[in-house]
């Protein structure tokens, strides 16, 4: 399995491929100019990346290597297309699939939160049909899901896929920075004006010298 561990990109770039099959399957397999926009975009991805042609096009030549896509062009594709492989090269069902690509594109979530965002991949019946199928990926060799320890102040634990090696725990995403207060941010404007006085009267004294 360590030849199939995947990184950050080619999550983004096979998550994208899987879910894009399903939900728009009019315009799969994507171009390289689709599939990028895909990857990039600002809904249903967590965290939200801004990735250029050239990353995503790496990407798809690593899990080419691996199995994981397949370059389609000639015949009715004039331009270069891909599309995916995970579902052969895994042997997954649709709800197998749906629910790694889901954890490929937004990261560790509870049953609910897998729940409502895979219909528009596959309807669960309900909540133990996810739990049932998160448990059968958990269950293979090497396991392809795991159930993270809940963290602090959350009554639900989170699921992780372990397409890219172990995960320990879901971090708490890191506070923001704390905002200046009013007074603050305006003796830095005035700091910020004051060097720019100096600056300019540096370059007034040097006009006469």
């Amino acid at each position: 399995m360590n030849q199939l561990l995947l990184n950050e990109v080619e999550a983004r770039v096979l998550g994208s491929l899987v879910e894009k099959e399903t939900a728009t399957p009019e315009y799969y397999p994507l171009s390289l100019h689709a599939l990028t926009a895909a990857c990039n975009q600002k809904s249903n991805r967590d965290p939200v990346m801004s990735l250029d042609e050239d990353a995503v096009h790496a990407a798809l030549e690593s899990l080419r290597s691996k199995g994981l896509t397949v370059d389609i062009s000639g015949g009715d594709h004039r331009v270069h297309k891909y599309a995916h492989r995970l579902g052969e090269v895994f042997n997954f069902d649709r709800r197998e699939q749906t629910l790694l690509c889901v954890l490929m594109l937004r990261g560790p979530q509870t049953v609910g939160e897998l729940r409502g965002r895979s219909e528009r991949l596959h309807n669960f019946d309900s909540l133990d049909d996810v739990e049932s199928t998160l448990g059968r990926l958990a269950d293979r060799t090497p396991p392809l899901a795991k159930k993270l320890a809940r963290r602090p102040g959350e009554k639900e634990a989170r699921f992780a896929h372990l397409l890219s090696g172990d995960v320990e725990s879901a971090e708490p995403p890191a506070p923001p920075p704390p905002r200046p207060s009013p007074l603050e941010a305006r003796v830095a404007q005035l700091e910020s004006d004051l060097a720019d006085l100096k600056h300019q009267f540096a370059d007034f004294r040097k006009s006469f010298e």
